[in-house]
Order: C-alpha cells, then sequence, then structure tokens
C-alpha cells in the first residue's frame, strides 16, 4: 500500500474509532485490497467486521442480495449494482457502513459499452449511499490501485460528513 493510502486508512480508523461505528466491504474487481487496507491500521478489529468478495454474480445476488433483473438487464458493472452490493453488505455483515467496488480492471473483459477501466465505487449505510464512477484505463495494477484509493478517499469524505465534518467530495 501506497504512503496516500497509509493515510487514508489511519484517518478512517480515527473517525470510525470516534463515532464507535463499523465497516465492512463488499468487492468484486478489487478483489479484497480495500479490505486489506483497512485492516493494515492496527486495532481495525474495533471497527472492520468483514469483506465479501463476490466476483461473479451468483455471490452478490446469494451473499449480497443483489438484484438479479438488474444484473442482466445493466451487468454487474454498473451504479445500481454498487449500491445494493453496499446495503446487501451493511444487512450481511451486520455494518453501520460498507464500501464496495465492481468493474472490470482488465486486461480483457471490457466491451464497447463498458470498456476495459469502467469501475463503480458505492460507500454508505442503508439510508445513505454515495457513489462514483472511474473510467481510465491505466492497466490493470493500476486500475485497481487508483480503485482502492478512490474507495478509501471517498469513505473518508462520507464519514466526515456524517460526523458533521464539511468536506468537499474529490471527484
Amino acid at each position: 500500500m501506497d504512503f496516500e493510502g497509509k493515510m487514508i486508512s489511519r484517518e478512517i480508523s480515527e473517525l470510525l474509532w470516534e463515532m464507535e461505528k463499523t465497516v465492512g466491504t463488499a468487492e468484486s474487481c478489487t478483489g479484497g485490497r480495500i479490505a486489506e487496507s483497512i485492516i493494515a491500521v492496527p486495532g481495525a478489529s474495533k471497527y472492520f467486521k468483514g469483506g465479501i468478495i463476490c466476483y461473479v454474480n451468483e455471490v452478490k445476488e446469494n451473499l449480497l442480495g443483489v438484484s438479479h433483473e438488474v444484473l442482466e438487464e445493466k451487468t454487474a458493472v454498473c451504479e445500481e449494482v454498487a449500491i445494493e452490493m453496499v446495503k446487501g453488505a451493511c444487512q450481511a455483515l451486520n455494518t453501520d457502513y460498507a464500501i464496495a467496488a465492481t468493474g472490470i480492471a482488465g486486461p480483457g473483459g471490457g466491451t464497447k459499452e463498458i470498456p476495459v477501466g469502467t469501475i463503480w465505487l458505492a460507500c454508505g449505510s442503508k439510508e445513505r449511499v454515495e457513489t462514483c464512477l472511474i473510467e481510465e484505463d491505466q492497466g490493470r495494477d493500476i486500475n485497481l490501485a487508483v480503485a482502492t484509493n478512490k474507495a478509501l478517499q471517498m469513505f473518508s469524505a462520507f464519514l466526515k460528513a456524517e460526523k458533521g465534518e464539511v468536506t468537499p467530495i474529490e471527484s
């Protein structure tokens, strides 16, 4: 994990400790990298309950309750699925918050409609979810690193807003 990622993970740790809240992850294309970043901070067991690696639609549906119809109509790489993954992870892991990622990291798997590098991120609670779309293909490793860092940044900003601190969410 890079220095920026460590700093953001520490910030998330401090916010969750202060707020006495919990988080989990639902990761498809990032394959556990977001969870790994969160648990890199000592004491994470106080607020991190777990993560679900949902690389295939069957797991998204069965463990997270993602709508079969949405998966069929819009594919797994869409905003609606990212939102349902957050809500499903909060439910399945019994957490206050969750972070989700679904997309095509590459190098293959893209289509004209959904090219490689398209990744939807989401974070929030059962009641409120924020999303972010990444659309730049920089190669698999960089795509995954960018998605992981962006998810952490987004969640940090979300927590600050929940806490009442005013911070702009970077796009």
